[in-house]
């Protein structure tokens, strides 16, 4: 148990006693570091964990106070957090269609774009291969090159699996208009109107927009910024409920960064093996890793063809050619039709110039020096956050990717901040974009994909001013 959730624990048995009455208020964070020989960064997770629990709740400049509606039943740390996990249906699209369109302008600063900076890919390179590929495209490719896609670009892909020590038939493998195509198509191959998926929670928002178009509920499964998905939850849910599918990140998900130990993906693919239910696994961040061996996707474990594995190259090669794939297991058949049905093909071009470039462009070299850009830019983001950011502010260093997940104080209000920010020519993605409850309400996540500059660190600087401001 985390020293956080053990304090955490502890205030709840002082207020399931009665020793810490209703109203009654909360030591300060600086009393409890000192009583408890622990960091302020532990005390204020105790704080938020109590306030998910719903035994406390902060007052504007004023403190924590214990909240009319604690129960004596109040969860432990370690317990299943059932309130969540409930199927609903989903109502997002408004809310995420009103942030995703300040994504667009240009004359703000980027902390809130989901796509690393331009300049880190090479855009000349692919133009290249794209222009040979084009130039010496046979014709009868219009038909050869439908679903399941290009046969030497999916070998090609197929040995990037190898890579991973996964043995990835090629005829599993289906070429997609990027991932979020294969990820929709792999959802829509076994589930329909009604149907339950489990997602996590906080959660990629496409996710929950995918989920809203095709009809389907939601079950939100708890996710720790340093463990990752709660697999006891998913436990308790897959007992309880028809869950028909399941779509989660296990590598540097978004937007918390964690990344799921390889003893946790294990148990996750038996844990779905047990119930004989199939895995959307996004795993388009699996390339961005910082140490020295890419993790391995939970398909790596998956004996019974129940992972379909979606990946593309927009994060790391090529973000507007929107190319994807998925190697759907048992599902392929399916999937594929699916694509037939919907969008007929990906584009031939496209398609030719991406197996050209990974036969001769050089694709972990420049994955190499992607990552060591990424690397030295959270660095600069992590020097600045402790520059201008107040203390209480959060967050679990990722070991990839290029988010973090900020957690603020708890009265400081995501939306508020991100429209303020529009206001000034920053962004920042808020929190409840991430949840089918428009919930992590004082959450923010931020981009680090960006080689600095002075509008990043004032950028930086004016949201430190801003939460202080809003605390």
């Amino acid at each position: 148990m985390k020293r956080y959730q053990a304090l955490a624990d502890t205030m709840a048995a002082e207020i399931r006693a009665g020793r810490l009455p209703v109203g009654a208020r909360l030591p300060s964070v600086r009393h409890l570091t000192t009583q408890y020989g622990v960091g302020q960064s532990t005390v204020f997770r105790a704080y938020y964990l109590l306030e998910e629990w719903g035994l406390i709740r902060a007052r504007e400049r004023s403190g924590y106070y214990v909240t009319p509606g604690a129960t004596l039943d109040a969860p432990r740390a370690g317990a299943a957090q059932t309130a969540l996990a409930e199927p609903a249906p989903i109502d997002v699209s408004s809310l995420v269609f009103s942030v995703l369109d300040a994504l667009k302008r240009p004359d703000v600063a980027p902390l809130g774009s989901a796509f690393p900076a331009p300049q880190l890919f090479p855009l000349a390179r692919l133009a290249k291969s794209l222009g040979q590929a084009a130039r010496g495209l046979d014709p009868w490719s219009t038909v050869a090159d439908m679903p399941p896609g290009n046969e030497t670009l999916r070998q090609q892909i197929a040995l990037r699996y190898v890579g991973m020590g996964i043995a990835q038939p090629v005829d599993t493998l289906i070429v997609t208009n990027g991932a979020l195509e294969a990820l929709t198509l792999s959802l829509m191959a076994v589930t329909k109107p009604g149907d339950v998926v489990a997602i996590e929670s906080p959660c990629f928002y496409a996710a929950l927009q995918a989920i809203e178009h095709l009809g389907l509920q939601a079950v939100e499964i708890p996710v720790d910024p340093e463990e990752g998905l709660d697999l006891a939850v998913l436990a308790e849910v897959l007992d309880r409920h028809p869950v028909r599918a399941c779509w989660f990140m296990t590598n540097f998900q978004n937007p918390t960064g964690v990344t799921l130990s390889i003893a946790k993906k294990r148990a996750l693919v038996e844990l779905l093996t047990r119930h004989d239910v199939p895995m959307i696994e996004d795993d388009v961040y699996g390339e961005l890793h910082f140490a020295q061996d890419r993790p391995p996707p939970a398909k790596a474990f998956d004996t019974q063809g129940l992972v379909m594995h979606c990946a593309s190259f927009s994060k790391t090669l090529a973000p507007g050619y929107r190319l994807g794939w998925v190697a759907a297991g048992r599902y392929a058949q399916a999937v594929r039709r699916l694509k037939l049905m919907t969008t007929l093909s990906t584009s031939i071009p496209v398609q030719a110039g991406i197996a050209d470039y990974l036969q001769h462009g050089g694709f972990d070299r420049h994955l190499r020096k992607l990552r060591g850009a990424l690397l030295a830019q959270r660095g600069e983001m992590e020097a600045a956050i402790a520059r201008w950011l107040p203390p209480e502010v959060s967050f679990v260093r990722p070991e990839g990717g290029y988010f973090l997940w900020l957690r603020l104080a708890a009265d400081v209000d995501a939306m508020q901040l991100h429209r303020r920010g529009l206001e000034h020519g920053v962004n920042v993605t808020p929190g409840p974009i991430f949840s089918a409850r428009h919930a992590h309400g004082n959450y923010v996540r931020i981009n680090f994909g960006h080689p600095w500059s002075g509008q990043i660190e004032g950028a930086v600087k004016a949201l430190g001013e801003w939460v202080r401001g809003a605390s």
